[in-house]
């Protein structure tokens, strides 16, 4: 195990040709809106089944899993249920769980090419400079078999931030409360 290649793209999830994709989803694995929505609209009604099929009482916070990656270029999903920082979920813990897991199950899996969307980031109203900050330090922190990491921005100042955060190799600051 080593430390991965970690780059920022700018771009869509969806389209990343990768092993697998992460998908920022519910803890009822049933769709949702987001990274969520697309991944399912993209990845069509296999993704669904199969976490119905994987996941019939759904996933807890913080913790990952895997389904097909139905008609997506990635041949799987790596599923992770983040921290909902709006909801008063504001452990960071758990949302560095979603990244060390995905990692584990992307070994579990033999994938050489991971991309990720930042997790919680979104509508659960993580705040996204430590948001980034989580995402960088975690998987900078996680052994694993993957050589090739993504983080996947979908809007350039995100983008812009996960590149200035990737270019800092200091500790990671604490979030303000």
């Amino acid at each position: 195990m080593s430390t991965p290649t970690l780059t920022a793209v700018l771009g869509d999830i969806t389209t990343q040709r990768v092993d697998a994709v992460v998908n920022a989803a519910n803890t009822a694995m049933r769709g949702g809106g987001g990274v969520d929505g697309a991944i399912h609209r993209a990845g069509g009604p296999a993704i669904l089944a199969d976490c119905i099929r994987r996941f019939p009482h759904g996933l807890a916070t913080g913790d990952a899993g895997w389904t097909t990656g139905g008609d997506l270029p990635a041949r799987w999903v790596i599923q992770v249920v983040g921290p909902n920082y709006a909801g008063g979920q504001r452990d960071r813990a758990l949302l560095a769980s979603c990244y060390r897991r995905a990692l584990e199950v992307a070994d579990e899996l033999h994938a050489a090419s991971i991309a990720f969307p930042l997790i919680s980031a979104g509508v659960y109203a993580w705040p996204k400079t430590d948001a980034v900050d989580a995402a960088v330090t975690t998987l900078r922190a996680t052994p694993t078999h993957v050589r090739d990491v993504r983080i996947v921005a979908f809007d350039a100042a995100t983008h812009r931030m996960v590149e200035d955060r990737l270019a800092r190799k200091e500790q990671p600051r604490t979030m303000d409360r």
